[in-house]
């Protein structure tokens, strides 16, 4: 029995470390993509966890598996495929280590999962199944991922959404607004940014994560606010919760997917229903996942830089 079970992007993140003489930025090569992130913050908590998705039979999918292992994560549902070379994100960071970034992906093995690939009992014999937007751009990861979430829902599993928005590998922003308004409505938890609620509806952070508890059918709602917290919700209540201070950011590569990680670990230790937790409870969720996203920042990389349970509870006693 699994605890978390997540589907989608398996990628290498090339982030600058140095500029050249010629200004040419040197990168710095880290495993990456939202569920793995993901999942290897829950490994890191002490939960168990698998993966589905698709790499290439290069030097970068070897490393990618190897690095998912290390971390304690099933990768029997990780695909390896001759003919399609693992995908890249190029990342550039601003002055703060906010990043942007570019994808090779086109396409990308990631996009090449197909639905007769996915490993069913994985799904079936987890508590929670996580996927986020992205491997829903492209098909035929996006029939495998509507494949995934039809076993899931048949099977009373829980599931959990990461929004996920990258503007770049979207055909069009109404294509990207469409899946995400479908994957909204299949998910009982939902990780959405102030950001991704403003491009779907142009409003508050609060207001959104009452309209996604109201008429999406949404059960527990983690609104983030980039480094200034998150605001949570459900049917008992909300909070918001802000981030500690005394935190010098490098880079916030993946520091939304730890949260989102982080949260769900400690949601999953209460072994209560998503619309069952009181104010009380979402807001020491929060508290612990935002404290674990913001040490994140602090390293270079999603996977790697994953904080451990000592340091999270070290910076909560401060």
């Amino acid at each position: 029995m699994f605890d978390v079970t997540a589907l989608g992007e398996l990628l290498i993140d090339f982030a600058p470390k140095s500029v050249n003489e010629a200004g040419y930025p040197t990168l710095s090569a880290n495993p990456g993509g939202a569920p793995g992130n993901f999942l290897a913050a829950l490994n890191r908590f002490g939960l168990k966890t698998a993966m589905i998705g698709k790499v290439g039979d290069d030097m970068f999918g070897r490393l990618l598996i190897n690095t998912l292992n290390d971390a304690g994560i099933e990768t029997r549902g990780v695909v390896v495929d001759p003919r399609q070379f693992t995908t890249l994100a190029f990342v550039s960071l601003d002055e703060s280590g906010n990043r942007d970034f570019s994808f090779a992906r086109k396409p990308g093995a990631d996009t090449c999962l197909a639905p007769e690939e996915i490993d069913e009992a994985l799904i079936t014999d987890s508590r929670v199944f996580h996927f986020g937007t992205l491997s829903l751009t492209d098909e035929p990861a996006a029939a495998a991922t509507r494949r995934a979430i039809e076993l899931a829902r048949v099977h009373g599993v829980t599931v959990s959404l990461d929004p996920n928005l990258r503007k770049p590998l979207w055909h069009s922003e109404d294509a990207a607004k469409q899946a995400i308004e479908w994957s909204l409505r299949q998910a009982d938890i939902v990780k959405i940014s102030d950001e991704e609620i403003a491009f779907l509806w142009g409003m508050t952070p609060e207001q959104g994560a009452q309209r996604l508890l109201n008429e999406y059918g949404v059960s527990l709602v983690y609104a983030t606010l980039g480094p200034k917290g998150c605001h949570v919700a459900n049917k008992n209540g909300a909070a918001t919760v802000a981030s500690p201070g005394g935190i010098h950011v490098v880079d916030t590569t993946g520091a939304g997917d730890i949260f989102g990680g982080s949260a769900m670990s400690r949601f999953l230790k209460l072994g209560k229903a998503p619309d069952a937790l009181s104010v009380e409870e979402m807001t020491d969720i929060t508290r612990f996942a935002c404290t674990a996203a913001s040490l994140s920042t602090q390293k270079h990389g999603g996977i790697s830089s994953v904080p451990t349970l000592e340091e999270v509870e070290a910076k909560l006693a401060e």
